[in-house]
């Protein structure tokens, strides 16, 4: 088994874990759910709000049901190439966060709005280390590809 599987098998796990925890335990903060942010609670005060809430909840699932669809697909029948330019794709994807998402939980979490706070810096480091292994994955399959 290469570095780079072992790696995206991690990865699909873990969002798997997210996935299963934001369908049907949203409310909890394990696994990246969204029960960290206060205003899940503050939602249901409104149903119309909080309606809107879940159907973005599980609009995220379900766009991470098809990051690990596509990522196992292209584990099991991708050639090595693929495979490489296929985590490659997951890294930047990924590093995406850090543009839109990071400085916004950031934010909310120096507003008391985040439980337990500081959760802001664990997220970063969590998805900057998934970032790195990806990353480390992806060059030991390039150097077993031009070796």
């Amino acid at each position: 088994m290469s570095v780079l599987l072992i790696i995206v098998v991690i990865f699909i796990g873990m969002e798997f874990c997210n996935v299963l925890a934001l369908y049907f335990k949203p409310g909890t903060k394990m696994f990246n759910s969204i029960g960290v942010f206060n205003a899940w609670e503050k939602s249901k005060e409104d149903p119309e709000i909080h309606d809107f809430v879940k159907y973005l909840v599980y609009w995220v699932a379900g766009t991470k049901l098809i990051f690990i669809a596509l990522t196992i697909v292209i584990f099991i029948i991708g050639n090595l190439l693929t495979q490489c330019f296929a985590a490659l794709a997951l890294f930047i994807s990924i590093s995406t966060f850090y543009w839109k998402l990071y400085p916004l939980i950031k934010k909310m979490d120096k507003g008391d709005q985040i439980d337990p706070k500081g959760y802001s810096r664990v997220l970063f480091f969590m998805i900057m280390g998934m970032m790195i292994n990806i990353f480390i994955g992806f060059l030991f399959s390039i150097f077993d590809i031009y070796s």
